[in-house]
């Protein structure tokens, strides 16, 4: 792998290659595994200044909620520049760890059964629409595999890290 979590896009594209972005969103793998994860394994933290696995699932979704909002604009050809967000601000101030992991599963497949059904709507010339996302310049349906790739990245530090 050429890149780093801190190259962002490039990063996640590498993560989910040529895949088309529909599959992607329709994979139950990551479902599948977390509910492999018990609640009390889903507070671990391997370090204290880390998030616990319920922390980063709550942060997938959010990660995934303010994606498809930024993907929704650029759909419509909203000329925005695709802000970036204070991740940690954002877990912080967050009840992932008063929620049930149970709670915070269903959260993430709510979330991504609105971002399927928002993805089937889009025509192939909508998926085409570039956008600015930081310096890159990227069609939606490259933005929309970053997210994907995102998920990718923390699900794989999971597995890494936590199990």
């Amino acid at each position: 792998m050429r890149y780093t979590p801190e190259d962002g896009f490039p990063y996640y594209f590498d993560l989910v290659k040529d895949i088309d972005c529909k599959p992607l969103f329709s994979s139950l793998s990551t479902i599948t595994f977390l509910n492999t994860i018990n609640e009390e394994k889903a507070t671990y933290r391997y370090m204290s200044d880390k998030w616990s696995i319920k922390q980063i699932v709550g942060h997938i979704t959010d990660h995934e909620k303010i994606k498809m909002f930024r993907a929704f604009l650029m759909s419509r050809n909203e000329l925005v520049q695709l802000w970036g967000y204070d991740q940690n601000f954002l877990v912080n101030n967050s009840r992932f760890e008063e929620l049930t992991f149970k709670q915070l599963i269903t959260d993430f497949n709510t979330i991504r059964k609105a971002s399927i059904s928002f993805i089937e709507s889009l025509s192939e010339n909508q998926l085409q629409i570039k956008g600015m996302a930081q310096q890159y310049e990227i069609t939606l349906e490259n933005f929309l595999k970053s997210i994907i790739g995102h998920e990718m990245h923390h699900i794989n530090i999971i597995k890494e890290r936590y199990i």
